[in-house]
Formats: C-alpha cells, structure tokens, sequence
C-alpha cells in the first residue's frame, strides 16, 4: 500500500514540474522576452550587466512610436539580440548634425534631453527610413553600435521582439 501511496506522489510531483516547464516556455515564447545588457550603449538609461524583460504583446496591434526601448534581432546577425530606443519611424529621414537628431526636413533637433547625458558627437546622414521598418539608437551615442553604423542600418516590424518593461536586475524598476 506504501509503495502505491509514493508512486502516485512521484507521479504528481512530475506532472506539476512537467506543467510548470510547459507554462514558463510558453510565457518566455509568447509573452515575454528576456534580455541581459553587454555593453554600455543604453547608459545611463539602461546599465551594462541590467537584466529586463520585454513585453512581446506590446506591438500586437500597436506600432513602435519615437522614443520606446525596444528588443531585436540585430539585423546584421539576426541570432543576437539588441536593445535600442526607436529614433527614426518608417518614412521618415534622419539626419544627424553635430551629434544632434533631425526628422525630415525640421530646423528643431529632437529633444532627447530626458535620456542622453552627455553631447553626442559627429554628422550621418542622411537616412530614409523605409516603411516598415524603423531608425535605432542607442542613448549614449558616442558608445552606440546602432543604426548609424550597420551593413542594414534599418529595424522591420516584425524583427521587434518586445518593448523593454522592466528591469529585474541588479535592481527591479520600469524602464522608460
């Protein structure tokens, strides 16, 4: 009687654990994305060695809009993932003048004071973003392998994992 008694624990306890691996890969396929920052190019927004989950229903039936941090496959190597902020929308053309960030035609910069801490540097240029796809940058500029220096300088749609949410390492706090 035991011995059944322990076989039908066991057998419970694996089909739990089996339950729980089921539901934790189909979240992390579906409906979330998990990110580890390797290097410096989002600082001081993002921290190099940060942990964050993206969120991969936030474009579903929205698009990127100017200004959201989002998880991609980098388009020169689609097996690694990055993390940049979204720049130039599709149709638009970028211009960068003396570190600073001109959409179309516009005499006025964008104003990106609320996340570039130091002045960027340098002239690219101009970039027509094709429709479908988008501009990225990261937010510290002079340490940014980004859009400005790609074989294919543009991000589509449908290469955009998520929208960075949350950071759960070293410290838990939204990303914005």
């Amino acid at each position: 009687m035991e011995q059944t008694s322990v076989k039908r624990e066991l057998i419970e306890w694996i089909i739990v654990i089996a339950i729980s691996a089921l539901l934790a890969l189909g979240l992390d396929k579906f409906i979330i994305v998990n990110a580890k920052i390797p290097s410096a190019s989002m600082e001081p927004t993002i921290m190099t060695g940060d942990r964050l989950i993206g969120n991969r229903l936030a474009y579903i039936n929205d698009s990127p809009v100017r200004g959201d941090i989002v998880i991609f496959m980098y388009p020169d190597n689609e097996n690694e993932y990055f993390i940049k902020r979204v720049i130039g929308l599709p149709g638009e053309t970028v211009t960068i003048k003396d570190g600073r960030v001109y959409i179309d035609d516009s005499t006025v910069p964008l104003d990106e004071s609320a996340y570039i801490a130091t002045t960027p540097l340098g002239d690219f240029g101009p970039y027509k973003v094709p429709e479908g796809a988008y501009f990225m940058m990261g937010d510290n500029r002079n340490n940014s392998m980004d859009s400005r220096y790609w074989n294919q300088p543009y991000v589509y749609k449908d290469k955009i994992l998520g929208k960075a949410w949350v950071r759960y390492f070293p410290k838990f706090s939204r990303v914005e």
